[in-house]
């Protein structure tokens, strides 16, 4: 199955978000068991060469879904013609948002993607089999990360090709005037809005986390497409634990 496919099904499927332009690293990030990859281009260090490379260098052996750092039909065709297996967009807070978005992801007559021939189709010579399919394979995620996501979240959801809503408590929780503080009850008030409606609605929900005891919380509270931290985290917490640990043991 596919990754939108998977997705639908609300599979459980632990990614983990890549900033850094290091195709390696994403090759390790697949062979450690991830289920897909969220490469940021809003906020990481990549740009179109790099998450090409990085899709070249998983292949078929971990999906990439991509955030494009804008709802752009240009940002979004270039990125879908790179053979990601889906975008996510930030700071949908409309219904008209979510809308813009499927019209360019979507070749007619669903939307207008325009087509190209880039390494989605084989750079051409896997192009009709391409265009019969890329409407049914390819998943768009959207991002509630503003209050009036949260307030809109029906009309956002019921937009046809939006396959998911994916919660950014960080950003959320500025617009409530509580920036930083995801555990902040207004914060948390609102993605349990957002959830329970999710979970009526059978609609699959994503919830980043900084952490694996957050991660926990957010499988045991149903979410489904759960990115865990980021390769700058992870490196990070990794590198100050060695340092702290062997100047302690050292210390001794």
């Amino acid at each position: 199955m596919n990754f939108r496919t998977r997705l639908a099904k609300r599979e459980r499927l632990i990614g983990t978000l890549l900033t850094l332009p290091l195709p390696a690293l994403a090759e390790m990030c697949a062979d450690a068991g991830f289920d897909w990859l969220f490469l940021d281009m809003e906020h990481g260090a990549l740009d179109l060469h790099d998450v090409q490379c990085i899709a070249q260098a998983v292949n078929d052996k971990c999906p990439c879904v991509v955030r494009v750092p804008i709802n752009e039909r240009m940002w979004i065709g270039k990125v879908l013609d790179l053979g990601v297996a889906g975008i996510i967009l930030p700071q949908v807070n409309r219904a008209e948002d979510a809308q813009r978005a499927v019209f360019a992801a979507k070749y007619p007559p669903q939307g207008g993607r325009g087509v190209g021939v880039g390494r989605a189709s084989r750079y051409g010579a896997d192009l009709q089999n391409y265009l019969r399919n890329a409407n049914d394979e390819t998943a768009l995620i959207v991002q509630i990360e503003h209050r009036e996501a949260v307030e809109n979240v029906e009309a956002i959801a019921n937009v046809a090709g939006v396959d998911a809503l994916m919660l950014g408590p960080f950003d959320l929780s500025g617009s409530l005037g509580k920036l930083g503080q995801i555990d902040a009850p207004e914060t948390q008030a609102a993605i349990a809005r957002v959830r329970e409606f999710g979970m009526s609605r059978k609609i699959p929900i994503s919830l980043f986390c900084p952490d694996v005891e957050h991660a926990r919380r957010a499988l045991q509270d149903g979410f489904t497409l759960v990115p865990i931290a980021s390769d700058n985290l992870m490196f990070t917490r990794a590198a100050s634990q060695t340092v702290q640990t062997i100047k302690r043991d050292g210390a001794r």
